[in-house]
């Protein structure tokens, strides 16, 4: 049984197409909608996850459900939703569709995460938090895949060559006898000057124009996934650092630990959280950054760090 994630953007093949041409076995599809960007962006959108839900429905006989992705330029909050998400639908229930009589043991499902559509952020997000999910759940990393579909051609260049041809065309008439009135040639002239722009545009920057500003920066930092899983008592030590921000010093970390756990504050408690903040640190699996600060070193959360605190949220600390 297999569900499939998939991040709606300006595609429709490279959502579906795949799947019906490679006899994939779906049931489940889960389509995310961005809300952030032009009005006519999000409508375009909106019409092809529509047009996906039917065709899901119809062509391939999977439940399908729309959802919303609030900001697809929020980086973290596309991580912790990519994160919820995977994590669920491995866990997923589906007794409840089997038919009664049948006492065989249910089908594992897996998910699939479609890398193809959406803005970038989005997409490394979701593709993060599925390798996160493998490191941490290494029984069920075969049943994780995260995909892409090269198109078989890109539009942008045909539509540019049909706005080649219509520019054409309107200087044709406007510097012929076929216009028909003084209202008909400026309307034609209006057309002209819009399309040369637009192809001057093309040619000069490509599809995109600009760099957008998103928060305070225009750069979105897309941090890299540790290969290594977490153990019990670093997992507490990474809580830690999400609950206070940052510490002035390893030792004053590791006496806020002491005290939450109950324990002696000795050199020997100190010296083991010294050594798993080592193995936290940037060299080791990059969850924990160390600034020098004097003699000592300011301790606080990586970017990675912080994803994985905030994914992690709610859940019971089991330090045994």
């Amino acid at each position: 049984m297999q569900t499939h994630i998939v991040p709606v953007g300006f595609d429709y093949d490279r959502m579906i197409a795949p799947l019906i041409r490679d006899q994939f076995d779906v049931d489940r599809v889960i389509l995310l909608e961005g809300t952030v960007g032009s009005e006519a962006n999000v409508e375009y959108s909106r019409n092809i996850a529509r047009k996906l839900e039917q065709d899901f429905k119809n062509l391939l006989g999977a439940e399908t459900v729309r959802e919303k992705l609030t900001d697809v330029y929020d980086y973290d909050a596309a991580f912790e939703r990519a994160f919820d998400l995977i994590n669920a639908e491995l866990d997923r229930d589906d007794a409840g569709d089997r038919d009664d009589a049948d006492d065989s043991p249910p089908d594992e499902r897996e998910v699939w995460v479609n890398l193809c559509s959406m803005p970038r952020p989005v997409s490394f997000a979701f593709a993060t938090a599925a390798h996160s999910i493998m490191v941490e759940r290494q029984a069920d990393r075969d049943r994780i895949h995260t995909y892409y579909t090269a198109p078989e051609k890109y539009l942008e260049t045909e539509l540019a060559e049909e706005l080649r041809a219509t520019r054409d065309l309107l200087r044709e008439l406007r510097d012929g006898d076929a216009l028909a009135g003084e209202e008909t040639a400026d309307r034609v002239g209006d057309r002209l000057g819009t399309t040369t722009d637009l192809l001057e545009e093309f040619d000069e920057r490509g599809t995109t124009i600009g760099a957008k500003r998103i928060g305070d920066s225009h750069v979105i930092e897309l941090p890299v996934a540790s290969f290594q899983n977490v153990k019990p008592f670093e997992e507490l030590v990474l809580f830690t650092l999400g609950e206070h921000g940052e510490f002035e010093s390893v030792s004053e970390l590791a006496k806020t630990l002491a005290d939450e756990l109950n324990e002696e504050y000795t050199d020997s408690f100190r010296s083991k959280v010294i050594y798993n903040v080592d193995r936290l640190g940037p060299g080791g699996k990059g969850y924990i950054e160390r600034e020098e600060h004097g003699k000592s070193y300011r301790t606080s959360l990586s970017r990675i760090g912080q994803l994985w605190v905030r994914a992690h949220a709610g859940e019971e600390r089991d330090i045994a």
